[in-house]
């Protein structure tokens, strides 16, 4: 199956396989051996492990229910501030990822032999030592500034002290560029500090909030969704401006059906009002910013009566709204969002927010953006990281000046085009930028031009096709990992232990990453015994101990006050000291210094444009091939409005493919059939449709997004893709 295949054409193969002809050489894979299980409930002891979720980026802390060696039940941690005892959907399904049959089972490398490819498999010594051979070899050839990380997950932090160490600036996460990052520039750019992860957003004690094309409930952020639901159960006043009915919009006082693209404009005539009419926070204005009358210029073209023809929304009530804003103000939450990667001026439109959110008098205050501590953790002790000897490749810091993260799809464009310079190795880890960059064609280009490249991950993928060598890491209920200290409303700190010993040939990420650097040279940057020695003596350095941590899985630290102090002038960290209404800073370098609105791409004659969004019961691509939450959620369907279908002639639950502007075609997708869309666009969850047939649960199974994504604009300030400005036409299925 694999003879004359090259990793120019692995896709294509692995979109066309079956599973049992892929499971090339013994053990590639773990088709159909993963260990019988007891059916829970019968016989033994049960213990309770505690550690933290991987499921998604939230990280909540868990109880793992072990009896025989098995885990049967995951819990949430009620010592962990982030889920208080309660997991969403994705962490109960977190069983379904340790046994699901289809994980990476041993390492593979692909051979060549008499000019044909395969995979096999075969040792982590052999698999290791080609790994680290190749990278020196970049490496003398090209520098070690050539080798490219991209990450995604707690585990990614040993592989960027690798790359780190290697001599490589260019690491990156496409949860940058191709979601949060215009988010947080945007914040930055305004208030001097960006919202983070997780976000500092004070629902909890919000009288009102507004949502801006965000679907919490639908995006399961943990303790976003818990604290949304006891404001609303509080009386919160809800706002949701959405081209889509989403179950958020279910909860509104005002749903707004937006114009899809539009946004800004509705922002700005927003601002307008509360700056005309003298709804903003006098008192916070005038101690903390900086700005006023220039924005007060910028925005006074801006009238909801402008905004109506754009936007859709009737004058009247984009008034009615931002009176009700200002009569809420300061405990207002203009919800910035999390995945804004939307139209190209994504970092403007979220400046928007925080515009409005600064008159409002919200940063700092109850009911807006509190003030997130840390506790403090000390690092383990290393040798500074050898300074590059050129710049990251990505255009940060340049093309895209406000860029303060890796770039995906700037290093992709370096790999594609050799500049700045030549990047030739990849290391991938957890991560499918298949699905997770727009434009698959550059991203094969782009594969096509490596020397090198290495995945690691739990499960295949259709990136791991394309990799030289796979190396299978065990899932997050298997091994121990970095430590959790975010920024939040409670400083914590949590541990990640191994629940149940790892399946298969599987190993840890911090152990390959270490073997890895043992390999390369770096012993110096990896001096530590093993984890237990790197974690307790970082640990130490708080107070507390590794011992400590192994028996409650989270420790929660003392913190700061949430707010500021009434009264008190508060400190930014811009330029000016001072909230930025008007960028002088942004001016100087030839961007807008107040957002300005564009009126988005129109559709093509018979096209639709193409909204995707998050599931409850999935995290991207990542969990479709779980059993557990396929039983929920086992394929995406297209929301199409209901009379756009009658036009069409589409039933709801009929079969259609999607095909865009540029030809590019779905797999078949049921038709939801819906008065809940705006008639213009159409609406799909994204991560499904996987075209590795080593998935077999989920390949096949709904439509991918991202194959119909071959158009995107870059955001001009930190690179982001902005990627709905695609568009469908609708294919009924021959019977």
């Amino acid at each position: 199956m694999f003879g004359n295949v090259s990793r120019r054409d692995f896709l294509k193969v692995a979109g066309i396989g079956t599973a049992g002809s892929l499971a090339l050489g013994a053990g590639s894979w773990a088709l159909g051996r993963i260990p019988q299980r007891r059916a829970s409930g019968h016989g033994g002891s049960t213990t309770v492990v505690p550690t933290f979720c991987e499921m998604c980026f939230w990280k909540c802390g868990t109880l793992a229910h072990v009896r025989d060696g098995e885990i049967v039940k995951l819990l949430g941690n009620p010592a962990d501030p982030l889920c208080e005892g309660r997991l969403c959907p994705r962490g109960t399904g977190g069983l379904g990822a340790v046994y699901d049959p289809d994980r990476l089972a041993s390492p593979l490398v692909r051979v060549r032999t008499n000019g044909s490819e395969k995979w096999e498999a075969v040792g982590w010594d052999r698999a290791l030592d080609e790994v680290a051979s190749r990278l020196q070899a970049v490496k003398e050839k090209y520098g070690p500034e050539s080798l490219a990380l991209f990450s995604h997950g707690t585990g990614g932090a040993f592989f960027g002290h690798l790359v780190s160490s290697f001599g490589s600036p260019n690491i990156a996460q496409p949860s940058f560029a191709q979601c949060r990052g215009p988010r947080d520039v945007g914040f930055e750019l305004t208030f001097g500090e960006g919202i983070g992860s997780p976000e500092r957003y004070d629902l909890a004690n919000a009288k009102m909030a507004v949502l801006i094309g965000s679907h919490l409930g639908e995006n399961m952020h943990n303790t976003q969704v818990q604290e949304f639901a006891d404001a609303i159960g509080k009386g919160l006043h809800l706002v949701v401006a959405d081209p889509r009915f989403s179950v958020a919009a279910s909860k509104a006082e005002h749903w707004l059906p937006v114009k899809p693209g539009t946004d800004l404009a509705l922002l700005l005539a927003w601002i307008h009002v509360i700056v005309e009419e003298g709804l903003y926070d006098r008192p916070f204005v005038e101690a903390n910013t900086v700005g006023f009358s220039e924005l007060k210029r910028e925005v006074a073209g801006y009238t909801p009566e402008w905004a109506y023809p754009h936007t859709g929304i009737p004058a009247e009530t984009i008034r009615l709204i931002a009176r009700e804003m200002g009569a809420h103000s300061p405990s207002v939450l203009v919800y910035p969002g999390r995945h804004v990667t939307w139209y190209g001026d994504d970092t403007q439109r979220s400046r928007a927010i925080a515009l409005l959110s600064a008159l409002l008098g919200s940063w700092g205050r109850p009911g807006g953006f509190y003030f997130p501590t840390k506790a403090k953790v000390g690092k383990y002790p290393v040798p500074p990281y050898p300074e590059p000897a050129r710049g990251r490749a990505d255009g940060g810091g340049s093309r895209f000046p406000y860029a303060n993260e890796g770039v995906a799809n700037g290093l992709r464009d370096a790999t594609r085009t050799g500049r700045p310079y030549p990047v030739k190795a990849w290391m991938v880890y957890g991560t499918n930028l298949i699905q997770a960059l727009p434009n698959v064609s550059e991203t094969e280009e782009a594969l096509k031009a490596l020397d090198f490249m290495v995945a690691i991950d739990t499960m295949p993928a259709e990136i791991t096709g394309w990799a030289d060598v796979v190396l299978p890491e065990c899932t997050y209920l298997e091994r121990f990992d970095e430590l959790w200290t975010p920024s939040f409303r409670t400083p914590m700190i949590s541990l990640r232990q191994p629940v149940v010993d790892p399946l298969f040939d599987s190993k840890p990420g911090w152990w390959i990453a270490r073997e890895l650097g043992l390999r390369l040279g770096l012993e110096t940057y990896f001096p530590w015994n093993d984890i237990e020695d790197y974690l307790d003596t970082r640990l130490r350095t708080a107070g507390t101990t590794l011992a400590e941590l192994k028996a409650v899985g989270t420790l929660r630290k003392p913190g700061h006050g949430l707010y500021a102090e009434e009264g008190r002038p508060m400190a930014f960290g811009t330029k000016s000291g001072k909230v930025e209404l008007y960028s002088e800073e942004l001016k100087k370098a030839g961007h807008d210094p107040v957002p300005k609105y564009t009126p988005p791409d129109p559709a093509p004659e018979g096209h639709f444009r193409l909204l995707y969004g998050r599931s409850p019961v999935h995290t991207f691509g990542r969990t479709t091939n779980n059993r557990r939450l396929a039983e929920l959620e086992p394929e995406n369907e297209v929301w199409v409005n209901t009379d756009t279908a009658l036009d069409l002639g589409v039933k709801d639950g009929e079969r259609v493919v999607l095909v865009n502007q540029d030809g590019a075609r779905s797999n078949p997708i049921k038709a939801k059939v819906t008065e809940r869309i705006r008639p213009e666009c159409v609406y799909m969850v994204h991560g499904f449709g996987h075209t590795d047939r080593r998935l077999r649960q989920s390949a096949g199974k709904g439509a991918d997004d991202t194959g119909l994504i071959t158009r995107y604009k870059v955001d001009p300030l930190m690179g982001g893709t902005a990627m709905r400005g695609n568009f469908v036409r609708i294919e009924r299925q021959e019977a």
